[in-house]
């Protein structure tokens, strides 16, 4: 069955900022596996904007080849972005198209048609859907890095949620990607 999966990348203190962990050739390389083996991404309109950087990559290849072959995945697979504000986002990426139902109703539709996994790739979306049952699997690629500061990950989850851990993945920089499949929810009271 296809799964709605929940990937980002965390510091230790559960810092979601995409600036304040490690990237390197082998995480590059995991998360370009992970696009080419899913049907869609997911993204809130912030996220999708700082993934222009990828379209400039695609435009001005560099000399990591990892990078490289990221922002060809990045640029293939097909995303939904949810925004109040824009009202296209195929001028950015032609694979692109505004999100015209609910994050609920777009995966629960995205379920009945996808031929591969859901990646959910913004905190924000990630919350909303973790919120409603709709996750079926969290991928958190825990950096070895206190940032300190930044916006948590978790902050806005509406309850106790618990977890059960598939397996684990860890990279050369230190860095650990935790599976983990949400198996209940439990009201905090």
């Amino acid at each position: 069955m296809r799964k709605t999966i929940a990937v980002i990348n965390l510091t230790l203190d559960g810092v979601s900022d995409h600036t304040a962990g490690i990237t390197d050739r082998e995480l590059h390389q995991h998360y370009t596996a992970l696009l080419n083996e899913s049907a869609v991404i997911l993204y809130g309109r912030t996220t999708y904007e700082l993934m222009e950087y990828w379209r400039e990559i695609l435009e001005k290849p560099v000399d990591d080849s990892s990078m490289n072959s990221f922002a060809q995945a990045i640029h293939h697979i097909p995303k939904v972005v949810f925004s109040h504000t824009l009202r296209n986002c195929s001028d950015m990426w032609e694979t692109a198209q505004v999100a015209t139902r609910s994050p609920e109703d777009e995966v629960k539709a995205l379920k009945k048609v996808a031929n591969k996994d859901i990646l959910v790739g913004s905190p924000s979306l990630i919350i909303q859907l973790l919120n409603l049952n709709l996750i079926d699997e969290c991928q958190f690629c825990i950096h070895p890095v206190i940032a300190a500061r930044g916006a948590r990950l978790f902050d806005s989850v509406s309850r106790r949620t618990l977890l059960k851990l598939l397996k684990t993945k860890i990279l050369g920089n230190g860095s650990v990607i935790l599976y983990y499949e949400p198996v209940s929810n439990h009201s905090t009271g």
